[in-house]
């Protein structure tokens, strides 16, 4: 084996995860290589589309083509098909899956992943989160507790730059954060009789978001252009490009390599640690190996345990991670699309500054305190007010006329709010190896066999029908419901396949990530997810990756891995 094959650390997949796990343990000193299946796409220079206008794109970039279409028959399902991030979404007929249920996978194969894409909306679970499934009996519990969590929440957040406001929240605990941005005219106001309606019981804050409101780490601070998932040219929110590759690639310790299709994890069965890695070169279609003392699996959630699954060994038929029956179960992701709308009055003489890249957030208020529902656990509702045009004449609508009649007083205000809820993780919902159908590269791919149940569809109820009370208790007027139907996937959150727990039966990896059959392998994604919250789950990705490099280096100092 060349010596240049050879690292301190290895790890797959270069997204919110990668990107941090990267930066960890090469600022620890580990000769470190950064795995990804797909093309570089190099900070500025490779947004492409970042300062391009409306009607710079065919249909405004927003309605995508008949060719689009028929190229990405999944992505088409939901908004993430238009023509201003298309390059950033796999083309789906060269990655295919097998629904044996409907399942929407919408997936980044590119460095920095969905760092790119993402909402950016950044949230800690709260003391409950973890400790629900024990005192439910639902499925295993956590291996940790917010307190062991929370010192590392807070380095997350103090390096991507969180803006938010603290609220002083049990449900929805403060973190490090930037200055917030604000609530607009109406926001404020319906905020404050919510206050008054439900005394003091239900909230309404700024969304918090990982969009810095001050220059950091040699970013500038956000512009309001509202433009984040083409890329950031100012470096105004967090993705991999912006700002843990740069750190990591600081240290001289990074290797990156793109185009490099991870199909299995090698192991030694005398040792029983993993040795390394074999990739595929996506583009010459040569095989090679990797060789190095500990692996981070951080390809996200699904592909994180395709990898482990295709590391099958005599050992494990079932793959790397699989001894407890639980590799690729507990799939969960989170449910939405219903909420409520309605229109504003009384804000005639008001506007909106610029494009403000995020909204406000009602945290969860169900199941909570003395609350009791016919289900378990529960959600959170995403949304915004805006102000639409004050004139509408078709004549009228282009150049200074336009601008004329958006600066006459309307009342063309609206309100809507939409839920997230915690969908929960039942073990007959799976993926698992399909190996009679193959991808580009002639690869098996994954099937999936995922489905919401009687839990959910009663929280669905609650989350229309508690928009659209909320929404009228503040005054907003000809409030309307909305369910406009969910598909596991669609949340883009997909997690749990590979779940942490505190036994080795039934659990694939323990409390510091490690996996219980091969304990220099640290997954880390959002297949490490034990139950899923009803927040957003990025910043948990963080914080377990900073967690577990730590935790790696110093077992590898002591010669444990």
């Amino acid at each position: 084996m060349p010596e240049n094959n050879v690292y301190d650390a290895i790890v797959i997949g270069s997204g919110i995860s990668g990107g941090w796990a990267a930066k960890e343990l090469t600022e620890k000193g580990l000769k470190t290589i950064m795995l990804e299946r797909g093309r570089n796409i190099e900070h500025i220079k490779d947004y492409v589309n970042a300062t391009k206008e409306s009607w710079e794109f065919p249909h405004r970039g927003a309605k995508p083509t008949q060719q689009m279409i028929a190229d990405y028959p999944v992505l088409k399902r939901d908004y993430p098909l238009n023509g201003t991030v298309l390059d950033y979404w796999v083309k789906d007929k060269e990655c295919p899956y097998v629904e044996e249920k409907r399942f929407d996978w919408y997936r980044g194969y590119h460095v920095g992943g969905r760092s790119l894409m993402w909402g950016r909306q950044s949230y800690r679970f709260n003391k409950w989160d973890f400790e629900a499934n024990a005192k439910e009996g639902i499925g295993v519990d956590w291996p940790m507790r917010y307190d062991d969590l929370a010192p590392w929440y807070s380095y997350a957040e103090r390096f991507a730059g969180i803006q938010g406001s603290k609220d002083g929240l049990d449900v929805l605990p403060d973190g490090d954060f930037m200055p917030a941005m604000e609530l607009n005219c109406v926001e404020k106001e319906v905020k404050q009789r919510l206050l008054d309606h439900y005394k003091g019981s239900r909230h309404m804050i700024i969304g918090r978001s990982a969009n810095l409101t001050q220059p950091h780490h040699n970013r500038t601070n956000c512009q309001y252009r509202n433009r984040c998932w083409r890329g950031c040219p100012f470096g105004g929110y967090f993705s991999t490009q912006s700002a843990t590759l740069p750190a990591a690639m600081a240290t001289g310790n990074l290797t990156l390599r793109p185009f490099s299709i991870v199909t299995k994890i090698l192991y030694d069965k005398d040792t029983k640690r993993a040795t390394g890695v074999e990739i595929l070169d996506a583009e010459t279609n040569k095989t090679y190996e990797y060789k190095a003392k500990i692996v981070f699996v951080c390809a996200s959630a699904f592909n994180s345990t395709w990898v482990l699954m295709n590391s099958a060994t005599d050992v494990w038929e079932g793959g790397l991670g699989s001894s407890s029956g639980e590799l690729g179960h507990n799939v969960m992701d989170h449910h939405f699309r219903c909420g409520a709308n309605g229109t504003v009055e009384g804000f005639s003489d008001k506007y909106i500054y610029g494009r403000r890249p995020t909204g406000i957030y009602i945290p969860r208020f169900r199941n909570i305190y003395d609350d009791q529902r016919d289900y378990v656990r529960g959600f959170g509702y995403q949304g915004g007010a805006s102000r639409g045009r004050g004139v509408e004449i078709a004549e009228a609508t282009i150049g200074a006329d336009l601008k004329e009649a958006m600066s006459v007083p309307s009342e063309n205000w609206n309100m809507g709010i939409m839920a997230f809820g915690e969908m929960l993780p039942y073990h007959e919902n799976k993926i698992s190896l399909d190996k009679t159908v193959k991808d580009k590269w002639g690869l098996p791919v994954l099937k999936m066999d995922v489905e919401i149940k009687e839990n959910e569809k009663k929280m669905r109820m609650d989350m229309m029908n508690d928009a659209k009370e909320m929404l009228e208790a503040a005054g907003v007027k000809d409030v309307k419901t909305y369910d406009a139907g969910y598909a596991p996937g669609m949340g883009i959150h997909e997690m749990g396949t590979a779940r942490m727990g505190r036994d080795p039966k039934s659990s694939v990896l323990n409390g510091n990530n490690q996996v219980w059959d091969a304990p220099n392998v640290f997954v880390t994604d959002g297949a490490c997810m034990t139950s899923a919250s009803c927040v957003n789950p990025s910043l948990t990705y963080m914080a377990l990756t900073a967690r577990a490099a730590d935790f790696a280096v110093k077992e590898l100092k002591k010669g444990n891995l």
